[in-house]
């Protein structure tokens, strides 16, 4: 396998910054919340240590891997749906486990950096109903009382919000007046269509976005690092069903190599967007750029 250059190495060590790519008449930009810190081995138990010290490209200086946290914004014309709303404005440590650390909070700002106000956005869909994906959805915005997206239609899979009673109760009340579930196959907004994938929840859902002659996927939490690319055995201990996550992952790494085919990341490094080339040269996921 080519080795990994320096560029991509230094990506893989950082969370993403914003990138937007267009499909047609359709813009898609990654906005930054802020970013995880995963343990390696905790986070994927088929893996070893052997495994890490021939992959030193994925682990910051204490051993992590580095995640982002943040949404996928989608504008077509005026209309602005967001996917994901990332951590919100907290921070978490966890001493032990596959979580190292979270944080959130930059989103309004990176909203702003794109040109969007909250209000812009219209519809709010879920990938999965985590916290790191519920964030500004449930917290209240700064100086405020009410969640960032108060306004917008929350867009939730039938089978995940059939299992609210996993949410804490708070979340739950703050979700509910606005959630409009979402079947496998509706479109949702011009160019995107659900597709329920579970696995990683009992309903996770995926989103395709079609335009300009080609797609992007934007899978959640069916991988949380590129890494399982190369490995798509290679199961998260988030998944609900490990063995389910993995025949689905299998699935998903062959259609990200068909041509005309992006995926989108959310939890991946600084490499949100890229490509599948199962060609036995170097890492499988090759980035992406505007």
């Amino acid at each position: 396998m080519a080795d990994v250059t320096v560029d991509q190495a230094g990506r893989l060590r950082r969370p993403a910054g914003i990138r937007s790519i267009r499909l047609g008449d359709t813009k898609v930009s990654y906005v930054p919340d802020g970013d995880v810190r995963l343990r390696p081995l905790p986070l994927l138990q088929d893996t070893t240590d052997e495994v890490w010290a021939a992959h030193p490209e994925y682990l910051d200086a204490a051993g992590h891997l580095v995640g982002s946290v943040g949404g996928l914004l989608v504008e077509h014309g005026d209309r602005a749906l967001l996917i994901d709303a990332g951590f919100g404005p907290r921070k978490l440590d966890a001493p032990d486990g596959p979580l190292g650390a979270i944080h959130g909070g930059a989103l309004p700002h990176s909203l702003a950096e794109l040109g969007r106000r909250p209000e812009d956005i219209e519809a709010v869909a879920f990938t999965h109903l985590h916290s790191d994906h519920l964030g500004w959805a449930c917290l209240p915005a700064p100086g405020g009382d009410r969640p960032l997206f108060a306004h917008a239609d929350h867009l939730i899979s039938e089978p995940e919000w059939d299992r609210r009673d996993l949410l804490e109760a708070e979340q739950v009340a703050a979700l509910e007046p606005r959630v409009r579930t979402i079947t496998d196959g509706q479109e949702i907004f011009p160019g995107v269509r659900v597709r329920i994938t579970p696995g990683h929840t009992v309903g996770h859902a995926e989103y395709v976005i079609t335009g300009g002659g080609r797609r992007l996927i934007a899978f959640g939490d069916a991988m949380h690092s590129p890494i399982q690319v190369d490995h798509p055995d290679w199961s998260s201990a988030f998944d609900h069903d490990l063995a389910r996550t993995a025949d689905h992952r299998r699935r998903l790494v062959a259609e990200l190599a068909e041509p005309g085919t992006i995926g989108f990341g959310v939890h991946f490094a600084d490499v949100v967007f890229g490509h599948v080339r199962q060609d036995g040269v170097g890492p499988a996921w090759r980035p992406l750029d505007a």
